[in-house]
């Protein structure tokens, strides 16, 4: 290595720079293949997101805010912050512009190497010169890393409205020289990628626009971004939409296939646009996840059975009318008609093919073929018997959720009615969520509302005992919301209940109570249980695709004597 030593006389510190002459800078070849293995979603997505603004803008808040949310969903990320750095790695630099332009300089070179590791790097710096960030942005394009130039605008006095390290104060005293936007300029991005607002928007918005800026550069799949696809006809198209129906081959469906289109419909298979074509039938059976566009979690097929009389009628139909009791409630578009290969499907779903599991039988007696399509659903669906007002869809949920001002919403999902082990269970996750720090948690009381098995307590009285727990202030009613899940139950345990898991956390639950033998039943024949009770928490806590949710484990709890109260049991008391 020939090496020529320069000196800086300029520079406070005098530190030395080394420059190597005969030796080159090689690229990795490896992007590809460390996008395989970094992260659950695979792909290289490395890229740096440079975040810039006045102090008090936000940056650091919001870089945290996207690191955390990248994070939860499987992304690999990295945030770099102007304080952290200068307390680590640029220690030596002063405030000087020299010291200045260098910060920046190793900040970029430093983001350029987590970006070709694979990382999504966010820094947050002021950075308040363009030819800094143009030299940064260069860095990157000579390395073929995508560089995101993201200007955090906020107002001067929104900044110093919000100078939490009284730098404003010290500046416009006359205590720090040299502040950018007091007695430095600060030269705003001239075509940033995105323009952030932050002084307008909730940090919740800007996270929003960041992914999806990522998502149209696709650094991140689509399936990120928590979309609520619901599927029904806009307002302006139905009538088009119903006459195009009228004319259309139909095909009569049941009440459970309509339980499913309302699933569907309103946006709680996420991304699904339909029932499943066959590529993701098999995805779910055999991985339970949708894998194209990342790994994300839907263990249960939503499928659609047809008899094979309906198959010969309607193939090479562009689209068909479904129909339920004469009426028609959706179109499906480009049907994709396959083979329903029910003790395969059974043996997957369940891990038993017994003829006497109650939605085993079912999928035995319903058609030998599935038809998959994008549905467009013309209305939504009522059932007319006094609790439509409780099925709130994912999109409502959340913003109840905002409504409430919840800063922690956690979910527990049931077929029977509360009892006392289950109040416990909740109240005392409330008390764990606030000793956190959370200040407004919100219960989402999430009953099954779809099918269930003849002896099962019917959904009518179970919503009536859970308004009694209310009015009892058993619950909080001020933090609860009690809402119907629209699913039927198919007691496929450990598999089903990554469905449950799921479904609430596209509706915006971020904490989910998994109770006791979840999803499950004793086998039909020997009476035992049919999953170990368990398992379902077991799964869950290590279920790919549930990243951004936090599982609260069920725990066992009794009368106790002594408190005259319900407790959590204790083996050793």
């Amino acid at each position: 290595c020939v090496c020529v030593r320069e000196r800086d006389v300029n520079k406070p510190h005098h530190y030395m720079y080394t420059k190597c002459i005969n030796i080159m800078e090689f690229q990795s070849p490896f992007r590809s293949k460390r996008g395989q293995v970094v992260g659950t979603r695979g792909g290289f997505r490395g890229c740096t997101v440079w975040l810039t603004g006045l102090s008090g803008a936000g940056k650091t808040t919001v870089g945290f805010a996207l690191e955390e949310y990248l994070v939860s969903h499987g992304i690999p990320c990295y945030s770099l912050d102007g304080d952290n750095i200068r307390h680590g790695l640029n220690k030596n630099l002063g405030f000087t512009s020299k010291d200045r332009e260098e910060n920046i300089r190793r900040i970029a070179e430093v983001a350029k190497l987590f970006a070709d590791a694979g990382l999504v790097c966010i820094t947050s710096f002021i950075s308040p010169f363009t030819k800094d960030r143009t030299e940064a942005r260069r860095i990157h394009e000579k390395a073929g890393l995508p560089f995101f130039e993201v200007f955090v605008n906020a107002p001067l006095d929104v900044c110093e409205s919000r100078d939490v390290k009284g730098l404003y104060k010290k500046a416009r005293a006359g205590q720090i020289k040299g502040f950018t936007g007091i007695d430095s300029e600060y030269e705003c991005p001239e075509a940033p990628e995105l323009v952030l607002k932050t002084g307008e928007l909730t940090e919740n918005e800007c996270i929003q626009q960041l992914v999806e800026l990522l998502k149209e550069q696709s650094i991140i799949p689509s399936g990120v971004i928590e979309e609520i696809n619901e599927l029904f006809v806009p307002e302006n198209r139905l009538k088009l939409a119903q006459t195009d129906a009228s004319t259309l081959p139909s095909i009569s469906i049941t009440k459970l296939d309509l339980q499913w289109v309302q699933v569907l419909a309103e946006g709680w298979a996420s991304p699904l646009k339909g029932f499943m074509r066959e590529r993701e039938y098999l995805q779910v059976i055999h991985f339970n996840t949708l894998l194209d566009g990342g790994t994300i979690n839907l263990s249960i097929p939503i499928v659609l059975p047809v008899a094979t009389e309906v198959k010969e009628r309607l193939q090479g139909s562009l689209a068909v009318a479904l129909e339920y009791q004469g009426k028609c409630v959706a179109i499906l578009r480009n049907p994709e008609f396959y083979e329903h290969r029910k003790e395969e499907r059974s043996a997957h779903q369940w891990g038993t093919t017994c003829p006497k599991h109650p939605y085993i039988k079912m999928v035995l007696e319903s058609g030998d073929w599935l038809v998959g399509g994008e549905l467009e659903v013309l209305e939504r669906i009522r059932w007319n018997d006094g609790l439509d007002q409780y099925r709130l869809t994912p999109r409502e949920l959340k913003e109840r959720f905002k409504e409430m001002k919840a800063d922690a919403v956690f979910a527990f999902q049931l077929r029977n009615p509360v009892h006392n082990g289950h109040a416990l269970l909740m109240t005392d996750t409330r008390r764990r969520l606030e000793e956190r720090g959370y200040r407004r948690p919100v219960l989402l009381l999430h009953p099954l509302g779809g099918w269930t098995k003849d002896d099962d307590v019917p959904l009518d009285w179970r919503m009536k005992q859970h308004a009694a727990v209310l009015e009892d202030g058993i619950l909080d009613p001020q933090s609860t919301i009690v809402a119907i899940f629209p699913s039927p139950m198919m007691y496929a345990g450990p598999t089903e209940v990554q469905w449950h898991c799921r479904a609430r956390m596209v509706a915006g639950s971020n904490f989910y109570i998994v109770g006791r033998d979840p999803a499950g039943m004793p086998h039909p024949e020997s009476g035992q249980d049919l999953y170990d009770p368990s398992h379902g928490g077991k799964v869950l806590s290590m279920a790919p695709g549930l990243t951004s949710v936090e599982i609260i484990p069920f725990r066992v709890a009794a009368y106790n004597k002594t408190k005259k109260a319900m407790d959590f049991y204790d083996k050793d008391r």
